[in-house]
């Protein structure tokens, strides 16, 4: 068994990010990570650390805004410090857990890009291009996808488009102030972010070096999460009971399996963009492999990236 050295999670706070970080740090000492939480500095990123904390891991916390390119620099900076100083262990695995869904795609985050591909795709590129040169081999880069990137079965029922795909940086683009928010539209942009993390997972996979491996982990449906707390209040109250659905998946269930992806053997050998739903590996579908969209995609970031930096 690879030592597990140091686990950086975005988005560690709520949800599934929290109950993966509480997995981590309850696992046998020799299997334990130290654990680096980048998420918003305040009372639930204490909270979640000093629960890890109680379990016996080593825990930093590393207060990030997401919805900012230049706090998640940042935040990236002082990861490296650490790294640097020998405070935590190698760096082996990052866990890319933050997530948003806008209700309003008008939304824009600090840099001037609508909020849910700013924070469930941009933010995480960037952590992950500024730390890149700092994973000690074998490492992992693990992902949180979804199957909304698609018309799956659950979409259909509820009548919710599948991504529309453009050119990235009209995706980054928030929409004009004619445009009514919707869960329709902010679904899309939902899922148009998702099929973005399918791509840019492949491309890293090209890029990163031969002893990193990247893969793409797809909780399950976890209706009632803070994830739709923008939703009319009718909306979260369905989703509220169909969480409570024997076999749903909810953040308790999940987080265990997210924590595996990052350190278990058993997911080892996952590389270019590997994408497993709960537990199993699953062929994507065909529109989630488009190599000129990949590469355009990888420019475009840099571009927008670059653009944040320089209005600052």
């Amino acid at each position: 068994m690879t030592e597990p050295g140091t686990v950086l999670i975005a988005g560690p706070t709520r949800n599934l990010g929290r109950h993966a970080v509480l997995a981590m740090a309850d696992r046998p000492r020799e299997q334990r990570p130290d654990l680096l939480l980048a998420g918003r500095a305040g009372r639930d990123l204490t909270a979640v650390a000093d629960e890890a904390r109680a379990l016996g891991a080593r825990v930093h916390e590393i207060g990030c805004d997401l919805a900012s390119l230049a706090g998640v620099r940042a935040a990236a900076a002082t990861a490296r410090g650490l790294l640097t100083d020998g405070v935590v262990r190698p760096l082996r695995a990052l866990v890319a857990n933050a997530g948003t869904m806008s209700a309003d795609t008008r939304q824009a985050s600090s840099d001037g890009y609508e909020l849910t591909f700013a924070v469930n795709y941009l933010a995480h590129a960037q952590l992950i291009g500024d730390l890149l040169g700092s994973f000690t081999a074998p490492a992992r880069v693990v992902l949180l996808g979804s199957n909304t990137y698609h018309a799956n079965f659950w979409r259909k029922l509820l009548g919710v488009a599948e991504a529309e795909w453009a050119d990235p940086v009209e995706l980054a683009r928030p929409a004009t102030g004619e445009q009514a928010p919707g869960m329709a539209v902010s679904g899309t942009a939902y899922s148009n972010a998702k099929l973005a993390i399918l791509y840019y997972a492949h491309e890293l996979q090209r890029r990163a070096g031969a002893g990193i491996s990247v893969s793409v982990f797809e909780p399950g449906w976890m209706p009632g999460t803070a994830l739709g707390r923008g939703a009319p209040a009718a909306f979260q109250a369905i989703s509220r009971a169909l969480g409570r659905i024997p076999g749903v998946s909810t953040p308790r269930r999940s987080g265990p399996l997210l924590a595996a992806m990052a350190l278990d053997d058993k997911w080892a050998h996952l590389r270019d963009g590997a994408f497993v739903v709960k537990t199993k590996l699953t062929e994507v579908q065909p529109l989630a492999h488009d190599g000129e969209r990949e590469r355009r995609l990888w420019e475009a970031t840099a571009e927008l990236v670059e653009r944040a930096g320089a209005s600052r």
